[in-house]
């Protein structure tokens, strides 16, 4: 019955913003009439996308609430299980294409739906990956959820696309990590005990496809340089987050179809399958995670994206994807990468250029002769930063390379084999051997992979790139120009600034642009053989020599191989915010004399706030460069022309002389990456560890809760929930909480990082008895509303205009003038029974923290969001947790309009929906 309320959340979730003409009122204190009820009439085709009671975007709240067709919801559930357990039903739409596919020595690997059988002109002109949605489509045609229409909307995707038509997409599987994955499980939890309460078997509530859940995010590094630090780490890990591990550990025996990863088992090529084999029926590998890591996977062929947890819930409980069928730009790869170049450089290339072109909801597929030397690994790094660069998904077709691939990850050969004949059959490998039929796309951009050289990215943003020759005169740049992506205003004067203070009993100093953190993290690079031992050559010429890393800089290796850097950790560390403490005295030097310390990390994002509070300058790089601006102590530096160090020898050390050849990484990937290795490995994951097998779960399938718990916390989403839903009603008279300039990512937003110790969340822990050391990361909390609601817009470089540009988690009060905390503010409006509203420019929510950006200001009160465009999966979350993502027109924001913020706002909604 779950499956029908979930399938009107999915529609909200594909409702286009609302666009309506935003009118200042002429005084303060009257209501500011934003839209008229003319301009929410059921005719809208934003409307008409939504079915009936997902209208209700203003109940407590619109996601969790049933329909009334919960009352008849057992026929329809029996008819969704039956069509998703038997996809080759004799009554199929499409059963004359269902055909077997040989072995070549005699039998059969399976049979499958085969598109060539078709013998439609069009699918020959298909991107690869509008193929794998027509598979999809055609294989769970059943006139109910995905009609013929649907297929056939598919097939014409030239001529469709452009019209923004929407089709269903049924996928294999789910992916979630323990931050995102904590909530999902809590919600089924959740779920479970509301069925209960109405009287229903409450064993029903399982996923019905496959979940994937890896604890990867929950490592910090609290030890760093020392050969222990991995175990140490782990050990303090499993004291922080031993409740949530038993919670998910319950939640893999309590749900069926549920497996967990356990934590330091981070691998995650092993859950790519690439074509599934269910029941004798093969078809391509498909996946949604609400880890922006899942666009990884994307380098190995499979088709797979990020989507918020709300997102992934409903997959989970088997609703196909609403989504519009998507414009795919065709990127062509050309020529060869030269020496020194890496795979970190290429990608922040790729990103720098797909943001000017503007790729936003679409679908990016590469392609061209510079894809046979191009490594599985460059692909999976290039995939990684989809979301850096704005678009859903970055795909490289299956072909030679990703066999190759397959065979050393320790697949079989009969499994490689399978997966050849499969998509070759069905039209989805590359054979970059034979003639290539030209594709269609909707757009067209090329790279010649000779024209690039390395760089890094920064000091705010992914897509900022800097090459690295210029790199120094861009610091200096950065550093006097006026606050912004690009700027940090220091005075000429002050930007010389030294600040002397004692490390360990000897003087130290550091000054603008010093690193305090030099951090090998993230799965964009650490799972790139190439650049981890590249990395690895660059420590190890750089010790020789006798160069050492000043002992105060925070170096971390998570995960990756055993040299250079020690190993911390497995799992992503810095890159999420689990950088651990810089040393006191450091902190002390930079928080006394302002400096503009910097970390540089391999990681995929560095926006503000989320790498390290007191490191307002975050540059991305390649393992290698990591390492060598780790010897250097400072991005003010051009490599070039300055050394990195001196050697013992007493000469000069310069980047070159330390920088490995790619002859030299080949020959050591080569060497020393073996099959072995990651069948170990996998054998590892399905172990477990100690740690892990010796936590106590209790066998019940409904979970009890414990209200003492900052961790596992029951939610109000479900607590007075009835079998009829709430009614719409308007916004009226209400206040606005914030008001935002452009580029509010959902990094800004979400409760990410380090709990302030002055912060609204730290005050509930330290009242009910945490000690400051114990608070851990917002992260490790998401399965407590209470701690994420009182994170949410907490962000310690969000900038407000309501309090005159300051920086720093606070607003306005507007009725008492007052300056609190954005949480104390928010709670002061609901107890008053005021409505809330946020102001916001352009792109607002773009970045990856996706549920609890939506979910967190919800449980604030917030009602409306109004902003100049926003990015499409927070505008989704958004409708679905009930608020409504309003954009002004075209050419207009707050300030052209003169709005300031402290007017009243009133938005009418029909109540004849």
């Amino acid at each position: 019955m779950y499956k029908n309320a979930f399938s009107s959340i999915l529609r909200a979730a594909s409702a286009r913003s609302f666009r309506s003409s935003l009118t200042p009122s002429s005084s303060a204190a009257s209501p500011c009439s934003l839209l008229s009820q003319r301009s929410f009439a059921t005719s809208s085709p934003a409307f008409r996308s939504l079915p009936r009671w997902s209208h209700c975007l203003h109940s407590r709240p619109s996601l969790f609430r049933l329909s009334s067709h919960i009352r008849t919801a057992s026929p329809v559930l029996d008819r969704l299980e039956r069509n998703f357990s038997s996809m080759a039903s004799e009554h199929h739409p499409f059963k004359g294409i269902f055909t077997t596919l040989p072995k070549p020595g005699g039998g059969e690997f399976g049979k499958f739906y085969s598109l060539p059988a078709l013998n439609d002109p069009r699918i020959d002109k298909l991107p690869y990956y509008i193929r794998i949605l027509l598979e999809s489509a055609i294989r769970n045609c059943d006139n109910f959820q995905v009609t013929k229409e649907d297929v056939e909307k598919i097939i014409d995707w030239e001529k469709t696309s452009p019209k923004q038509v929407e089709i269903p997409f049924k996928l294999a599987r789910v992916l979630l990590q323990d931050f995102t994955g904590v909530p999902a499980v809590v919600y089924l939890a959740c779920m479970r005990d509301a069925m209960n309460k109405l009287g229903s078997d409450s064993n029903k509530i399982n996923p019905l496809v496959p979940v994937d859940l890896v604890i990867d995010h929950s490592v910090q590094v609290d030890v760093a340089r020392s050969k222990n630090a991995v175990q140490a780490n782990m050990e303090l890990e499993f004291q922080r987050s031993k409740e949530r591990f038993a919670f998910l550990k319950w939640g893999s025996t309590a749900f069926q179809n549920m497996f967990v990863v356990p934590p330091g088992s981070v691998n995650l090529e092993y859950l790519g399958r690439v074509v599934f084999n269910t029941q004798g029926v093969l078809y391509p590998h498909s996946v949604v995670g609400n880890d922006s890591h899942t666009t990884m996977i994307n380098g190995l062929g499979v088709a797979g994206w990020g989507v918020g947890g709300i997102d992934a819930e409903a997959k989970m409980l088997g609703q196909p994807m609403s989504m519009v069928l998507p414009g795919v730009v065709g990127f062509k790869l050309s020529g060869k990468m030269r020496n020194g170049v890496t795979a970190t450089d290429l990608v922040l290339t790729v990103t720098q250029i797909l943001r000017k072109h503007g790729v936003v909801g679409k679908f990016v597929e590469f392609y061209g002769d510079g894809m046979s030397g191009l490594s599985l690994a460059d692909r999976a790094t290039i995939a990684n930063m989809s979301p850096e660069y704005g678009v859903t998904m970055g795909f490289f077709p299956v072909d030679h390379v990703t066999l190759q691939y397959l065979k050393l990850t320790g697949r079989s050969d009969e499994t490689v084999a399978m997966i050849e004949a499969y998509l070759r059959a069905n039209n989805m490998f590359v054979d970059y051997n034979e003639p290539q039929q030209e594709r269609a796309y909707s757009s067209y951009l090329e790279l010649n992979l000779d024209n690039f050289k390395p760089c890094i990215s920064g000091p705010k943003r992914p897509h900022d790139r800097v090459p690295l020759k210029e790199m120094k005169a861009d610091w200096n740049s950065c550093l006097g120009n006026k606050v912004g992506f690009k700027g940090f205003a220091i005075p000429k004067e002050a930007q010389e600034k030294v600040a002397n203070f004692s490390f360990n009993g000897k003087s130290a100093e550091i000054k603008h642009g010093s690193v305090v953190i030099a951090a090998i993290t993230s799965c964009t690079n650490t799972s790139n053989q190439s650049v981890m031992l590249g990395a690895g050559l660059v420590a190890k010429k750089a010790c020789d020599l006798g160069l050492l890393v000043k002992p105060w800089i925070k170096t971390s290796l998570a995960p990756g191989l055993g040299v250079g850097f020690n190993i911390v950790g497995y799992g992503c560390t810095t890159c999420i915010g689990n950088s651990g403490e810089i040393n006191e005295s450091v902190g002390v030097a930079i928080t006394e004399n302002d400096i503009v310390a910097a970390a540089v990390l391999s990681g995929n994002r560095n926006f503000e706030g989320r790498v390290h509070p007191l490191t307002r300058a975050n540059y991305l790089a390649s393992p290698p460069l990591v390492v060598a601006y780790a010897l250097a102590g400072t991005v003010n530096i051009d490599f070039e022309t300055e050394p990195i160090g001196t050697g013992k020898n007493g000469k000069e050390v310069f980047l070159r002389d330390i920088w490995p050849t790619t002859e030299e990484i080949a020959e050591v990937v080569q060497s020393s990456v073996l099959p072995d290795m990651f069948r170990a490995t996998y054998e590892s994951i399905t172990k477990g560890n100690p740690m892990w097998n010796e936590l106590y779960v209790p066998e019940n399938t409904l979970y009890s809760w414990d209200p003492k718990s900052t961790y596992i916390h029951e939610p109000p989403y479900f607590k007075d929930m009835t079998m009829d839903p709430p009614g719409p009603h308007s916004v009226k008279d209400a206040y606005c909480l914030l008001n935002f300039s452009d580029s509010i990512t959902t990094d800004h937003i979400s409760p990410t990082g380090n709990i302030q110790k002055d912060s609204p969340a730290a005050k509930y822990l330290m009242e009910r008895g945490v000690d400051r050391k114990d608070f851990n990361s917002y992260g490790s909390h998401r399965g407590n509303d209470e701690i994420m609601a009182r994170g949410t817009l907490a962000n310690i470089r969000i900038v407000n205009k309501l309090i005159n540009g300051e920086v720093g988690p606070k607003t306005v009060h507007i009725p008492s003038g007052e300056k609190l905390s954005v949480f104390d503010a928010s709670m002061r409006y609901k107890s008053s029974g005021e409505d809330t509203i946020i102001l916001a420019g352009a792109e607002y929510g773009s970045g990856s923290s996706r549920d609890w950006a939506a979910k967190g200001p919800m449980l604030q009160c917030v009602k409306v969001v109004i902003a100049k465009s926003f990015e499409r999966i927070h505008r989704s979350n958004l409708v679905e947790m009930g608020i409504i993502p309003l954009c002004f027109k075209s050419g207009e924001d707050a300030d052209s309009l003169g709005l300031t913020g402290h007017e009243l706002y009133t938005i009418h909604l029909p109540t004849d929906i």
